[in-house]
C-alpha cells in the first residue's frame, strides 16, 4: 500500500515538474502549489488530467519508469488547466478534461517511441498545442480563446521585474507574479542553471516585445516571454554553451510574432519549433566532415 501511495505522489508530481522539463518532486510540489493558491479550482482541472492520463499509460502498459517520471502527466496538465480556465470545475469539463487527458498519453506514447527508435526530436508539449488547438477551436462559446482580461501596467522598475516573472507564470496559465516566482523557485531547487536561463529568456522575450512596439500591458503580462523562458530552459539541459538557448530564445520570439501576425493562438508552439530548429541545425553541425589541413 505504502509503495502505491508513493508511485502515485510521485508520479503526479513529477508530471507537474515535467511541464518545465524537470524530474524533481519538490519541484512539482511548488508548481503545483503555484496553481492551487491562484485558482484551487485550476489545480483540480491539472490533477483530473495528470491522474487520468498516468491510469491510461497505466493500464496501456507503458513503461513504469516513464509514468514514475511524469512524461505522460504533463501534457494533460497542460490540459486540464487550459479546459477548467475556459469552461471552469464543471461535469463537462471535467469528462472533457478525462477524454482528452487520455488521448494525450496515446500520443506522447507514439512521440518517445519514434525519438527513441529512430532517433526522433523530442515531442516536448506537442500534444498539448494539437489537442489544446482542437480545444479552442470548438469553444466557440468562449469570449475569446486565447485572450484574458489584461491588467494595466506602467513600465517601471517593479512592474519589469513582475512582468518577467509574470512570463514564468504563463506557463502554466497564470499571470500572478507569485505564481511566477514560486515557479522560479521550484526550478533553482531542481536546475539553477535552467532556472537562470528561463529568467533571461522571460526577460528578453518582454524586451523584445517593447521593441516591437507591443502595448506595454501585453508585454508586462508576459505572453510573450514564456516561449522564450522555456526555449532557453530546455535547450539549456542539452547544450553547455550559450549558442544553443540563446538561439532558442531568438527562434522562439520570432515564432511568436508570426503565430501572433497570423491570429493563431501559439500556446507553446513557438517554444517546440524553436528547440527543434536548433536542434536540428546542432545535428547538421556536428555531421559535416572537418576538413583536414592540407600536408
Amino acid at each position: 500500500m505504502r509503495s502505491l501511495v508513493q508511485y502515485l505522489l510521485c508520479s503526479t508530481l513529477n508530471g507537474f515538474t515535467q511541464i518545465f522539463l524537470q524530474r524533481h518532486q519538490g519541484c512539482g510540489l511548488l508548481i503545483a502549489l503555484a496553481i492551487g493558491f491562484n485558482d484551487h479550482r485550476l489545480l483540480y482541472g491539472a490533477l483530473i488530467g495528470v491522474i487520468t492520463a498516468n491510469a491510461m499509460a497505466r493500464c496501456h502498459g507503458y513503461l513504469r519508469a516513464d509514468i514514475e517520471s511524469g512524461l505522460y502527466g504533463y501534457n494533460a496538465a497542460l490540459l486540464g488547466l487550459m479546459i477548467t480556465w475556459l469552461l471552469g470545475f464543471t461535469p463537462s469539463a471535467i469528462l472533457l478534461t478525462a477524454a482528452l487527458s487520455a488521448l494525450s498519453s496515446s500520443l506522447q506514447h507514439l512521440l518517445l517511441g519514434h525519438m527513441r527508435e529512430r532517433q526522433g526530436l523530442a515531442g516536448y508539449t506537442l500534444p498539448f498545442v494539437l489537442i489544446g488547438w482542437t480545444v479552442l477551436a470548438l469553444c466557440t462559446h468562449a469570449d475569446s480563446a486565447n485572450v484574458r482580461p489584461l491588467t494595466e501596467h506602467s513600465l517601471n522598475q517593479w512592474s519589469a521585474l513582475e512582468g518577467i516573472l509574470r512570463g514564468m507564470a504563463q506557463v502554466i496559465l497564470l499571470s500572478d507574479p507569485l505564481a511566477g516566482l514560486c515557479v522560479f523557485a521550484g526550478l533553482l531547487v531542481s536546475d539553477r542553471r535552467g532556472a537562470c536561463w528561463a529568467l533571461c529568456g522571460s526577460a528578453v522575450g518582454i524586451y523584445a516585445a517593447l521593441l516591437i512596439s507591443a502595448a506595454e500591458a501585453d508585454a508586462l503580462e508576459g505572453l510573450a516571454s514564456y516561449n522564450p523562458a522555456l526555449a532557453a530552459l530546455a535547450l539549456s539541459q542539452v547544450h553547455r554553451s550559450s549558442l544553443a538557448p540563446t538561439l532558442g530564445i531568438v527562434l522562439s520570439i520570432i515564432g511568436g510574432q508570426v503565430f501572433g501576425r497570423f491570429g493563431i493562438p501559439p500556446l507553446t508552439m513557438p517554444f517546440i519549433l524553436a528547440c527543434w530548429a536548433v536542434t536540428l541545425t546542432m545535428r547538421h553541425s556536428q555531421r559535416q566532415p572537418h576538413l583536414q589541413p592540407a600536408g
